[in-house]
């Protein structure tokens, strides 16, 4: 198929783009490679994927309107993943105009030109933090999410119910699949284990928020590529028996699907970092802090319908993964 992916330059981009590859598919790549953190590493993930066959680059911004407008029509893609998008729940309360232009008009211009080129299934990013202040654990798809605790969040949120519209108007098949803390090698700079790795080697101090006491189900990136190329090829279908006396929030009358995609085992912060020192052979010196304004204490996803659906099953343990990201690290950075 050709697979058009939004934010091939990024962590879960640069791993879904190879593994579509790799099976044979041709992928359309689209990033505007970013500052939000260091450009060289979005620069050597897609220099990886450059040279691939079936890989086409495009640089260029999702939130402008007459470009992506112009991606379609020469494209003409069968299938989108879109998984760009102003990331982290820390800076959305700094800089909140990046999420509007990205993460709402960026999606908007995805959505139309979906809408308008016959796009058989458009499969997006969501987030966890969509569950805001709900407390019921684990997180299921169908309880309400009305209550989020960052910009961040309510702009996923948004993107889920434009996405609703989209489906219930012109029958455009959408699954939004809301990833629960993604890690693993070639990760993002700005999340927990790169920067603990890359403190705990150098030697400094590391903060941990919360006292350590955040609950996270970390989810390996094997495991989440897994998840999205099963259900990319799982289009979605209407909930015949969806009635608006009980709606039910993750589904619809349209061919509207959300998902979680997480490990369905949450795992404290603090042993989280025993892992890493264990791995790295250092132990963390540590700045223990309080829970941060925007933050969850704990996250936990229900993935039943993940599996029902698609056969979704994750088999990364945390001990195997941060191995993996360490290893990953000290060959990248030669530490």
């Amino acid at each position: 198929m050709k697979i058009l992916v939004t934010g091939t330059a990024g962590f879960i981009g640069s791993h879904l783009a190879h593994r579509l590859l790799d099976r044979g598919d041709e992928v359309i790549g689209v990033d505007n490679v970013n500052d939000y953190y260091d450009v060289n590493l979005k620069e050597a993930r897609l220099a990886r994927l450059t040279g691939k066959a079936g890989f086409t680059e495009v640089r260029q911004d999702v939130a402008d309107r007459s470009a992506m407008e112009a991606l379609f029509a020469k494209h003409k893609p069968e299938r989108v993943v879109h998984l760009a998008a102003q990331a982290g729940v820390r800076y959305s309360i700094e800089n909140p105009h990046a999420y509007v232009d990205a993460n709402l008009v960026g999606f908007m211009n995805i959505l139309e030109g979906c809408r308008h080129n016959n796009v058989k299934h458009l499969v997006y990013a969501s987030s966890s933090s969509v569950y805001g202040a709900n407390e019921t654990m684990p997180f299921s798809v169908h309880d309400n999410v009305d209550h989020p605790l960052s910009l961040y969040a309510a702009s996923k949120k948004a993107n889920e119910l434009m996405a609703h519209t989209y489906s219930h108007l012109y029958n455009l098949p959408t699954t939004g699949l809301r990833f629960f803390t993604v890690y693993g090698p070639w990760g993002r700079p700005d999340m927990a284990l790169f920067i603990f790795t890359k403190k705990i080697l150098a030697g400094e101090p590391i903060d941990v928020f919360n006292h350590g006491q955040h609950r996270r189900d970390f989810t390996y990136i094997d495991d989440i590529v897994e998840g999205v190329i099963r259900t990319l090829d799982h289009v979605a279908e209407p909930n015949l028996e969806w009635t608006g006396e009980n709606p039910d929030p993750g589904t619809g009358k349209g061919p509207y699907r959300i998902y979680n995609i997480g490990s369905n085992n949450p795992v404290e912060l603090s042993r989280f970092i025993e892992i890493i020192e264990e791995r790295v052979g250092k132990k963390a010196e540590k700045n223990l802090l309080p829970l941060q304004p925007g933050d969850v204490p704990a996250t936990y996803a229900n993935v039943d319908d993940l599996i029902a659906d698609v056969g979704y099953k994750p088999g990364t343990t945390v001990e195997e993964g941060i191995a993996n990201f360490v290893d990953w690290y000290r060959e990248f950075y030669d530490v």
